[in-house]
């Protein structure tokens, strides 16, 4: 499924295949629905991004960015702005530290921040705020939407999201191994100069995005100035390092050749 941005409510979705409204488990591409609601507490000055969370010496900004040293089982790995240790444990950390801030549970504070104002009815977070959520394709297409053209972030705090945050940190990303460096800005994957990666040889070193084990993907091009978005039911392995880029580079041709 390949959307554009639009104007009014809804994407404009210029090709998909398969059931649009099917609820799938996202995995970690819940963390794009959890840095959407966390940069929307920072523009609400809920939280800052430099304010403490995490490990000692690390902020809101390290935690998005994955380089506040927390690792996988919650253990300190390294020094804040070392290294790109990616963490799920980090992604429960920004909930908790929203959620104690705004007084309310943080699935509450995406419902009411993100999914309502978007139309991502079908769409849940149910438990960690790393790798929890369910939703649709047609969802998922009105994220993509507000991801190309903000609406409901301020353009300038996206444009800031999608920068390379503590510099180039060397990392892994998992399942395609070890990056030098692993671009991530602050909650989004970027693409850079990454080999092997999950997007297309011709994606543009701009693109941002995040995928998860349960066989998901979501990119962002704002180059070509298109999105797409893949929701299945067979888990994260092989077949995926081998069709994510075939299929990323098949849509870049459409969108070129339309």
């Amino acid at each position: 499924m390949i959307s554009i941005p639009t104007t009014n409510e809804s994407p404009v979705v210029v090709d998909h295949a398969g059931p649009q409204d099917r609820a799938f488990p996202l995995a970690s591409v819940t963390k794009l629905l959890t840095t959407v609601a966390v940069l929307i507490a920072v523009e609400e000055r809920t939280v800052t991004l430099d304010e403490p969370a995490g490990p000692p010496g690390s902020t809101i900004a390290h935690l998005l960015a994955h380089a506040s040293g927390l690792g996988p089982d919650r253990e300190v790995l390294a020094p804040p702005g070392r290294r790109r240790i990616y963490s799920n444990s980090g992604f429960d950390e920004l909930a908790a530290a929203v959620s104690r801030a705004a007084g309310m549970a943080f699935a509450d504070y995406m419902e009411e921040g993100v999914l309502s104002p978007l139309g991502m009815h079908a769409t849940e977070l149910r438990g960690s705020a790393a790798r929890s959520a369910q939703s649709c394709a047609a969802d998922l297409a009105r994220l993509a939407s507000e991801l190309l053209q903000p609406r409901l972030l301020a353009p300038a705090t996206l444009a800031d999201a999608t920068t390379v945050a503590f510099g180039p940190l060397d990392g892994v990303l998992p399942g395609f191994g070890p990056q030098r460096p692993n671009d991530w800005g602050l909650g989004f994957e970027i693409r850079g100069a990454k080999a092997p990666h999950w997007t297309g040889a011709a994606n543009s070193p701009a693109t941002f995005g995040h995928f998860g084990q349960s066989g998901t993907f979501l990119w962002v091009d704002p180059v070509a100035t298109i999105a797409c978005v893949c929701l299945c039911d067979l888990p994260f392995g092989q077949w995926a390092k081998e069709a994510w880029p075939a299929l990323s580079d098949q849509v870049l041709r459409a969108q070129r050749r339309a």
